[in-house]
């Protein structure tokens, strides 16, 4: 059961109480290597959001925030050696922004009583909050956006896909596997071909996929990739005339940095994504006075309003959100991790709460509950179009198939428990 919010209770003993320490949260990036054109601007959003915070409002219920950078290169060892050398009781909650190191932090951090938010990606069955105390991952998963990905190819085809052909393009890692359980089970329910092509890392060869789709002409790739090979692989449906309107990526691949390269011949290309698009919202001329015209940004403050900076962002005022939200319910400002992780399980996002904050029709409403660390679940779909040099909504938000996600959510977290003899919480 969810805990009611004392707000004018908590707000008089936060304003009779002293300043204590600051509100320390880490950002765990990478801006080298051959993931640093999509990890830059994410990191760019998330640190400036948190700027702005502490420039125009004093940080958060009179504490200021302490942002920690720790730089990992995309490597799994690297993120693991930032965590050990940032983590203390102090460090309120991490964003790995790695599905590889994601799954290597779960056991340190829950283990630690650290909070892990792995927005959109990670571990999916993480979700069930029962299993993965110290782990979120709302408002959405991989597994929801392989169903949005087949939702929206259900709409394209008057709902029946039976005759059609999917192959799936994706990363050769943790991250990249996660969505085939999924799309395998919707295969069975809905009677298209799957074919699986993995891409080893970093994605710069991809050759031999390519070739075997021209040669085998399926009807959609769905694409589960991330930095450079998001653009080889565009570039290369380019190159076999591959239809752009049948490409779809998940919301790791839907960036304008992996569309540019491939000129106008990438019109068409679509992503999904859990959140809106563009710069046409009040925080962001708040962003601009307090943190880019200040010199204060992140990096050189001109990637406000592209989607990846959209999504640091996002991810920071989700944070931000989470911290008040514990704030109220225990009274104290200068919050403790164990306090936080009370925060993220307890947060309710309104459209009214994101309009009060500058961010109107900005993402779909979502609660957080003891059982449901992973949100609603929605998606929408995304478009490129390369005149006016932007991605642009196409679709309403979509619910994924949660009689399929639910049992392999239930499947998988429930294994895991019983491999690490978790006791389950919840009742």
């Amino acid at each position: 059961m969810k805990q009611k919010l004392l707000t004018a209770v908590t707000a008089a003993v936060m304003a009779a109480g002293p300043a204590l320490a600051e509100l320390k949260i880490v950002d765990t990036s990478y801006r080298t290597g051959p993931y640093a054109a999509n990890g830059i601007p994410f990191s760019d959003g998330y640190q400036d959001y948190f700027t702005l915070l502490n420039e125009r409002d004093g940080g958060i219920g009179g504490e200021m925030i302490n942002l920690v950078e720790c730089e990992t290169g995309y490597n799994t060892e690297k993120g693991v050696e930032c965590y050990e050398g940032t983590k203390g009781d102090d460090s309120l909650v991490y964003q790995p922004l790695s599905t590889g190191i994601t799954y290597q932090l779960i056991p340190k951090a829950s283990a630690d009583g650290i909070p892990l938010h792995t927005m959109g990606y990670g571990r999916t069955s993480a979700k069930n909050g029962s299993v993965f105390k110290w782990v979120f991952n709302y408002p959405a998963n991989y597994w929801d956006g392989a169903s949005h990905a087949v939702t929206h190819i259900l709409n394209q085809n008057d709902g029946d896909i039976g005759d059609k052909t999917i192959a799936l393009v994706y990363h050769n890692s943790a991250y990249g596997k996660e969505p085939i359980r999924t799309l395998e089970k919707l295969s069975e329910k809905h009677g298209y071909d799957l074919t699986l092509l993995p891409v080893d890392h970093p994605g710069q060869e991809q050759k031999s996929q390519w070739l075997q789709i021209r040669r085998e002409k399926p009807d959609y790739v769905i694409m589960w990739g991330w930095g450079v090979m998001n653009q080889v692989a565009i570039q290369e449906a380019v190159n076999i005339r591959f239809p752009m309107e049948n490409f779809i990526g998940i919301w790791w691949s839907g960036s304008e940095n992996d569309v540019k390269a491939a000129g106008e011949r990438a019109d068409g290309y679509k992503a999904l994504t859990f959140h809106n698009l563009g710069r046409d919202y009040p925080v962001y001329d708040d962003i601009q006075e307090y943190v880019v015209d200040a010199g204060l940004a992140a990096g050189a403050g001109d990637q406000i309003g592209s989607v990846l900076y959209n999504r640091g962002m996002y991810a920071a005022m989700l944070a931000a959100e989470a911290v008040k939200t514990a704030q109220e319910m225990h009274g104290v400002a200068a919050i403790t991790p164990e306090q936080m992780r009370d925060g993220m399980e307890n947060l309710e996002i309104t459209e009214e709460k994101m309009a009060a904050i500058g961010l109107p029709n900005f993402g779909p409403e979502f609660t957080v509950t003891c059982e449901n660390h992973g949100g609603n679940g929605l998606g929408a779909v995304s478009q490129w179009d390369a005149e006016a040099g932007k991605f642009e909504l196409i679709t309403d938000y979509y619910q994924s198939d949660q009689e399929i996600i639910q049992e392999l959510v239930k499947e998988d977290s429930m294994s895991f428990a019983e491999e690490n003899d978790i006791e389950l919480r919840c009742d």
